[in-house]
């Protein structure tokens, strides 16, 4: 087995989640974004497609979704990034036995909000959602999904029939959105007891009837904290935004070389912008022209714009999955992707330039970020009277 490199983490620092097909690496920076230190790889030959950080209640824990030769999927957890991981059996996400269900993989997961620092939420394949109410030391079957009418015709899409989108409005915690492949976007509002199909104006190309009331595939859901009734969706195939929390859909494609892709990526400090990676075509599954192109919206979408700057324009036959791009809360803003062929990208200017921050690592299939504070740590005002004292 390789030896594991640990990384150095300080109080302040931005952390880089990085799962790939044979591990998890992790990267760590100063807020200068300039070096990054890397670590790994954590669960070495195996595919990780899911990870997190949870820093709320003054913790430092890191998730992972990995497989295992003995365990199947399990969900895994670090409180000393990455030096120490839980055993397989801890954690574990399992369908009720009556429900002859098997898990296949951990695809999400997703924090409750600060006022419920203990609640997590996991998306999984076949297409389910978990909820622990305990900093994820037990996990239940959100029943009222699992068992709706829908579940018998969900297929399975390129990946599995996956759910891999868990978007709460922080305005209304008993609303939630979730998206999977195939199913297409589902919305509770009553904290998951009943659920209703939310893909009105949705495409579903590969079906006779293009515009049903689920069915489509789905591949990613953002939306911003200050306007959670707005909301955008990266489809197989069509751009969209929605201004009315899910209800309807409207088509925002116009300006992209195509409105077929995986990643969508919202600015932190702007509900207007938007970034996406365009892919030549679902047969073809590569950038358009050879060329690496990261297209962003500051306009909710009226209008698209490619960022290429440090990235490679000729022979670029790289694919960017759909939790493979992610981005910081600083200012300006940092947003970050991988590549199925491995290499790793970063622009700490909001997208103007791009560095290639890693290469060679295995195909990436989930980028994560974290800004990293001091567990318990006391604000300057307090610390201040203290000293005072």
């Amino acid at each position: 087995m390789p030896t594991t490199r640990q990384v150095s983490v300080k109080g302040g620092d931005v952390l880089l989640l990085v799962g790939t097909v044979k591990g998890a690496f992790l990267l760590r920076s100063n807020r200068s974004r300039a070096r990054w230190e890397v670590g790994g790889p954590h669960f070495p030959g195996t595919v990780v497609y899911s990870m997190a950080y949870d820093g709320r209640a003054g913790r430092q824990r890191l998730w992972a979704g990995t497989q295992s030769f003995r365990w199947g999927a399990v969900a895994r957890s670090s409180d000393n990034f990455g030096k120490t991981w839980t055993e397989p059996e801890a954690y574990s996400i399992k369908f009720p036995a009556e429900s002859g269900v098997a898990l296949k993989n951990i695809w999400q997961f997703s924090l409750g909000g600060p006022e419920e620092p203990n609640k997590l939420y996991c998306g999984v394949e076949p297409s389910a959602l978990f909820r622990s109410d305990d900093n994820g030391q037990n996990w239940s079957l959100v029943e009222g999904l699992f068992n709706h009418p829908h579940r018998q015709k969900w297929t399975p899409g390129g990946g599995g029939q996956c759910l891999h989108t868990i978007v709460s409005d922080p305005s209304n915690r008993q609303r939630m959105v979730v998206a999977m492949s195939t199913g297409g976007v589902y919305r509770t509002d009553d904290g998951g007891k009943n659920w209703q199909a939310r893909n009105h104006g949705i495409r579903a190309e590969f079906l006779p009837d293009k515009y049903p009331e689920f069915g489509q595939c789905v591949h990613k859901v953002v939306r911003h904290p200050s306007r959670p009734e707005r909301l955008f969706a990266q489809n197989h195939w069509g751009l969209y935004r929605s201004d009315d929390g899910g209800d309807s859909w409207k088509d925002i494609a116009k300006g992209v070389p195509s409105d077929f892709g995986f990643p969508m990526v919202m600015h932190p400090h702007d509900p207007d912008t938007v970034y996406i990676v365009p892919l030549e075509s679902d047969e073809y599954r590569c950038v358009p022209e050879g060329k690496l192109r990261v297209y962003r919206t500051r306009n909710a979408g009226k209008s698209w714009e490619p960022l290429a700057r440090g990235l490679p324009q000729k022979n670029a036959l790289d694919l960017v999955l759909r939790d493979s791009m992610a981005e910081d809360a600083l200012d300006p803003a940092g947003i970050y992707f991988g590549t199925r062929s491995g290499k790793l990208y970063g622009s700490r200017d909001e997208g103007k330039s791009w560095k290639l921050l890693f290469d060679g690592l295995p195909g990436i299939t989930c980028v994560k970020t974290a800004l990293v504070e001091e567990p318990h740590s006391l604000s300057k005002s307090k610390k201040g009277k203290r000293e005072k004292r």
